[in-house]
């Protein structure tokens, strides 16, 4: 069996707008059910889709600690994360999912 890698990933419906962390083993199928709406709870309520940050994990572990501790940082840490890399909020699932972005 092959490496499994796992991701800690945050949504949003728009710059500035609702942010969702998660995590996931798959950020290619998981993202692309939240876009279509097939997750319901949250990402559905407030159309939370744009994939705009994400890390990778070797071991679950660690991505489930680095999910709760990003979950407990203020608002504008989360905000600077982002846009360290992702400055525009460019929704990064088109080139993730072979789309090309």
């Amino acid at each position: 069996m092959g490496a499994r890698s796992y991701y800690v990933y945050i949504l949003t419906n728009r710059i500035g707008g609702t942010l969702y962390i998660g995590v996931t083993n798959d950020l290619i199928r998981r993202v692309g059910e939240q876009k279509l709406k097939l997750v319901e709870g949250f990402t559905e309520k407030y159309d939370v889709a744009r994939l705009v940050y994400f890390e990778v994990f070797d071991v679950v572990e660690q991505a489930i600690h680095r999910e709760k501790r990003l979950k407990k940082w203020p608002r504008a840490w989360k905000i600077s994360l982002i846009e360290k890399d992702n400055p525009d909020w460019i929704d990064l699932y088109p080139e993730i999912a072979g789309g090309g972005g």
